[in-house]
């Protein structure tokens, strides 16, 4: 498959095409070490939300559900050794339910599929057949549609390896489901391993050919959730070029040199000092909302993509990758609505998002790396999330 690895991922269990019960098969198991099982809250229709809590001996700790796969919370220590939660979400069941963060449909640290960020009017051309999926964000579809990944029961699987510890999620989308063609079975690997990372290692397969680009959608505050601003944070990624979009937020076609411009971050720059230059893609955006072009092709092993730190907290985020793009996501659309876990809340750009991905539009853009999964391939894709400090 053209632009996909196609190789087979280590560990895939026998059950990942089975379908998906909406169900965590560990609820009564005995939990691994490290691991700690909760009930987060009930969905309308009766069924259990459970939650994992994973530590290493750092004393890092992650939160993880099993609706959308959500990441709820992630603490990690600052320069002086000060814990803190780093990524914005809710302590319960009915934030995440709630009209409110519906209506402003953030995405709060979910697992996005089928297909991460957007596809221009919904619409796509493969093998001679023409797809309408849900336009869910003006003309365009985004994140998987009306009733994506996000919104999933996932079938939970707690472990621990020599590696760390975490949990296996796993969910089957029918065939048509939210317009896509084949049956898509889908494993995510959440791993909190024992040298301070996150990694998150996806896989999938597929009975039809189907455009697949699956991704994470946290948002982090590296003073904390709750803080006003990440525009102090300085950040560097490791681009040369990005994907310039039209009015809808599509991209043109363009890959286009970031020499000259605000989407320069080749060196350490805070993310603030050119947010508001006189820029027409930053107008579009309202702000960086940009997919960044890590490599035209997708790598081997994870590559270095982004690096942010928080100058007051010294919180150091790292973020390596086997895609290709890199979504820098700067916040622009929170606007106060609603309130976290701290109780504050989420103001503009108190939180960004770097969402490891195929280019946007692929399945309409004949330049771009292809996301199309066919039958008898495996897609398989690794992010690794690295927290440390600095003085």
């Amino acid at each position: 498959m053209k632009g996909q690895s196609l190789r087979f991922a280590l560990g895939l269990s026998a059950g990942l095409l089975c379908a998906s019960t909406g169900q965590s098969m560990a609820a009564s198991a005995p939990m691994p070490p490290n691991v700690e099982q909760f009930v987060f809250g009930t969905l309308p229709d009766g069924r259990t939300v459970h939650g994992y809590r994973i530590t290493n001996d750092q004393q890092l700790r992650l939160e993880v559900i099993e609706y959308g796969g959500i990441i709820t919370s992630l603490e990690t220590p600052d320069r002086d050794g000060q814990m803190a939660d780093i990524v914005l979400g809710f302590n319960s069941l009915e934030g995440y339910l709630s009209p409110a963060y519906q209506k402003l449909n953030p995405y709060f640290g979910a697992l996005i599929g089928r297909y991460g960020n957007r596809i221009a009017g919904g619409r796509f051309t493969l093998d001679g057949q023409t797809y309408q999926l849900a336009t869910n964000d003006g003309p365009n579809h985004l994140h998987g549609g009306d009733e994506g990944f996000n919104k999933k029961l996932w079938q939970a699987t707690p472990f621990s390896s020599s590696e760390g510890s975490g949990v296996v999620m796993r969910h089957t989308s029918a065939d048509g489901e939210e317009g896509y063609p084949g049956e898509l079975a889908v494993e995510v690997k959440y791993t909190l391993t024992h040298d301070d990372t996150l990694a998150i290692d996806y896989s999938a397969r597929t009975t039809k050919a189907t455009p697949v680009n699956l991704t994470q959608h946290s948002y982090f505050n590296l003073d904390g959730e709750g803080s006003d601003s990440i525009l102090d944070h300085v950040m560097m990624i490791a681009a040369s070029a990005y994907t310039p979009v039209n009015e809808t937020l599509i991209p043109t076609g363009e890959i286009a040199p970031i020499a000259g411009t605000p989407f320069d971050f080749t060196r350490p720059t805070p993310i603030g000092e050119r947010i508001e230059a006189d820029n027409e893609q930053l107008t579009r955006g309202k702000g960086y909302d940009h997919n960044f072009v890590l490599a035209r092709q997708p790598r081997v092993a994870p590559e270095r993509a982004a690096r942010v730190v928080s100058p007051d907290s010294g919180r150091v985020l790292e973020v390596s990758t086997t895609e290709p793009g890199l979504q820098f996501y700067s916040g622009n659309f929170l606007d106060g609505s609603v309130s976290g876990k701290s109780g504050r809340a989420y103001g503009h750009r108190s939180g960004l998002a770097l969402e490891t991905q195929h280019f946007p539009d692929s399945p309409n853009q004949s330049g771009f790396p292809s996301t199309i999964l066919q039958p008898g391939e495996t897609l398989e894709s690794h992010t690794v999330y690295r927290f440390t400090t600095e003085d």
